[in-house]
């Protein structure tokens, strides 16, 4: 890969990055990014955690609404600021 991602495109690998669907050099760009970025490596441990949580709950999981909105703001704000 021949620039530095940033992290709303690090956000946009993350489900490949986690299942190892990416290639391995992009595999070390993600990580590389995340060595001095704690907001990406906040929701990477979140996502995993949250995907662990589903998997065995073994069945659907709603998230409340306030939390949905909640991420999803923070998302945003944390995308703007890497503009």
């Amino acid at each position: 890969m021949s620039h530095k991602l940033s992290c709303k495109e690090i956000l946009e690998k993350l489900s490949e990055y986690i299942d190892e669907e990416l290639d391995p050099s992009i595999c070390d760009e993600v990580e590389k990014h995340m060595e001095g970025c704690s907001p990406c490596i906040a929701f990477t441990n979140t996502l995993k955690k949250t995907v662990k949580l589903y998997n065995t709950a073994g069945k659907e999981v709603e998230i409340p609404p306030a939390v949905h909105d909640r991420l999803h703001s923070f998302l945003r704000e944390k995308c703007t600021e890497s503009k």
